[in-house]
């Protein structure tokens, strides 16, 4: 299976090498992989016939989006708080149909968020599917390799920077620090549709893998202090979906359980941590109304972390956390888009206001840790129908969804209260 590539060179470098990997693995893109967002569709069709490669069945596009991001009061992005270029992402993808029922599916891209997650090349999925039904009503496709992520609302969208709604996505569910890990898995999948005049439309999709987790992922999640290695032991996914017929509402729902381990250097090397068992559920209801000119979405989420061992062999905790986030788009013309979105997140729903974390941490760890509250505001303005340049800004309270996870920094983050701003310039070809 592909892991993640690791590389510390130019942007040019990273561009030539991602080109590289796109003729090694013969990676294409699959419009189904975007059923939730009319943006992606766009694209595909803006693209169709203009983009960097089209040869018959063998098709190749890509995205550059460059920007700025300032944040005041966390370690979001850096840990100086200065104003930071660490938003690039670049990006290509291709498509191969070898006959009518298989085709190759995949993308590469270049990533630079500071903090968030790891910078470098990485394939963010790279597959071959299998159109094993096609008739009027039904379709099944089955794929393996490194599977896309399609089951959260905004998950099969995230990796293209004008595909998403905004430049950050809600963290409580789309956390970035787990971004690697949560937009694909090496293993298999399947995805069965069926539309009906009466009933409107369904899909289902059932996945099953695992993904590698790198040296820089293990220390972004668990800290400096972690020189043991930590693996993803198996990620099962399912999620359905229903569009009723003639509606512009669809509405979906997704189940996840995942179990990760974590093997200490001790006794050969120093190690603050223990040899420790974690398990993960993962389960949210979704909706989304695309309308004319208003679009509103939401997802409402509860999650199980199980832990055993890490901080010491005999340490137990299970945590049930909660949270929710609700958005709304607005086109004021054809070219300029207004968002709004609140989100509300809490990592144990019988601690919302962080006091017990505190006190379980002897003062260590304040009591903002345990919850995170984002208000966000932005808009979008298309120049052309390849162009466009995204701007938000975040009023957030609360660090429950900075990095590292598992050994919070309050010297770095001793601030409740922080905001950020961001623009992004986007092009895609």
């Amino acid at each position: 299976m592909l892991s993640i590539l690791k590389t510390n060179t130019a942007t040019t470098q990273c561009i030539i090498l991602s080109i590289v990997a796109l003729v090694i693995f013969s990676i294409p893109v699959s419009a189904q992989e975007a059923i939730a967002s009319t943006e992606y569709n766009a694209y595909q069709e803006n693209t169709s016939n203009n983009g960097l490669f089209n040869a018959g069945d063998l098709k190749l596009h890509g995205f550059v989006a460059l920007g700025v991001i300032d944040v005041n009061g966390s370690d979001f992005v850096n840990d100086d708080g200065s104003l930071s270029t660490e938003l690039t992402e670049i990006g290509f993808n291709a498509s191969w149909q070898l006959d009518s029922q298989f085709r190759l599916a995949g993308q590469v891209v270049y990533l630079d968020g500071g903090n968030r997650y790891e910078k470098g090349v990485r394939v963010d999925y790279a597959l071959i599917d299998w159109s094993a039904i096609a008739t009027e009503n039904w379709q099944l496709n089955v794929y393996a390799g490194r599977s896309k992520n399609n089951h959260w609302l905004y998950s099969s969208t995230r990796t293209v920077p004008f595909a998403r709604p905004s430049i950050i996505l809600p963290q409580s569910v789309y956390f970035d620090g787990f971004r690697d890990i949560a937009v694909g898995h090496d293993g298999a999948g399947l995805k069965l549709s069926h539309s009906n005049d009466d009933y409107g439309n369904f899909d289902f999709n059932l996945t099953y893998g695992r993904s590698p987790i790198s040296d820089e992922q293990e220390e972004i999640l668990l800290s400096q202090l972690a020189t043991g290695k930590a693996k993803q032991e198996f990620d099962l996914q399912s999620s359905f979906y229903w569009q009723p017929a003639f509606s512009q509402w669809r509405f979906g729902l997704s189940l996840l359980d995942s179990d990760f381990s974590y093997e200490s250097a001790r006794p050969e090397k120093p190690d603050a941590f223990f040899d420790a068992e974690f398990s993960f559920q993962f389960y949210t209801f979704n909706a989304l109304y695309e309308g004319e000119f208003w679009e509103f979405s939401g997802e409402i989420y509860q999650s199980r972390f199980e832990t055993t061992g890490f901080y010491f062999p005999q340490h137990h905790t299970d945590n049930i956390a909660q949270g929710y986030y609700l958005q709304t788009r607005y086109k004021l013309t054809p070219d300029l888009t207004l968002l709004a979105r609140y989100e509300d997140f809490y990592l144990n729903k019988e601690d919302k206001d962080g006091k017990k974390l505190e006190e379980d941490s002897m003062g260590l760890i304040p009591a903002y840790f345990g919850y995170h509250k984002d208000t966000v505001l932005g808009l979008s303005y298309d120049f052309t129908s390849n162009l466009s340049l995204r701007l938000e800004y975040h009023w957030v309270q609360g660090a429950g969804r900075l990095t590292p996870v598992v050994v919070p920094n309050p010297r770095k983050n001793d601030s409740e209260d922080w905001q950020l701003w961001a623009a992004q310039l986007m092009y895609w070809f």
